[in-house]
């Protein structure tokens, strides 16, 4: 029977007891941020390529992001992105089961027909909207128009009501 020791896990996720640099970097990792600036910059006084490794380094393992090097994640396991379009990949990939690689398409199918009918209902709605909205539109605008010709013609019946006397414009 093998017991658990704490410091059995950060050696099995690298296959075995891991290296002077891997302990390295698990440290600096545990440290945050300030410890791999003051590694960079330590390897720049020491011997400048050092220091230009260290900022290849964090360059290329991408370190720079904050949920690198920066913040909580650091500290728990590394997520690059290449997960999720790996994932995706393998979705697409068949199964080998001839069972659920027929529902998996079924299934797709019908979820893409259902995206295309919410779309066509969305632009139903879209258009619905805007017919209202431009009624609402045009009913203002006759009844602005009709506003107008009732004071035009308001204003002509007192101007031809009254007629001018002599001496008067």
């Amino acid at each position: 029977m093998t017991s658990f020791t704490p410091s059995a896990a950060p050696t099995a996720a690298y296959g075995g007891r891991p290296n002077l640099l891997r302990r390295a970097e698990a440290w600096l990792d545990r440290k945050g941020r300030m410890a791999w600036i003051a590694a960079m910059v330590l390897g720049f006084v020491i011997f400048w390529p050092i220091g230009l490794m260290l900022v290849g380094y964090i360059t290329y393992t991408n370190r720079w992001s904050s949920n690198k090097m920066f913040g909580c994640a650091a500290r728990r396991h590394r997520h690059d992105g290449t997960e999720t379009a790996y994932h995706a990949y393998r979705a697409a990939q068949p199964s080998g089961n001839a069972a659920f690689d027929s529902y998996k398409a079924e299934m797709l199918r019908r979820l893409e027909d259902e995206q295309t009918a919410f779309e066509a209902f969305l632009q139903r709605l879209r258009e619905a909207k805007d017919k209202s909205e431009f009624d609402a539109f045009m009913a203002d605008r006759a009844k602005e128009a009709r506003i107008r010709e009732t004071e035009s013609a308001a204003a002509t019946e007192v101007n031809a009501g009254a007629t001018p006397r002599s001496g008067e414009y």
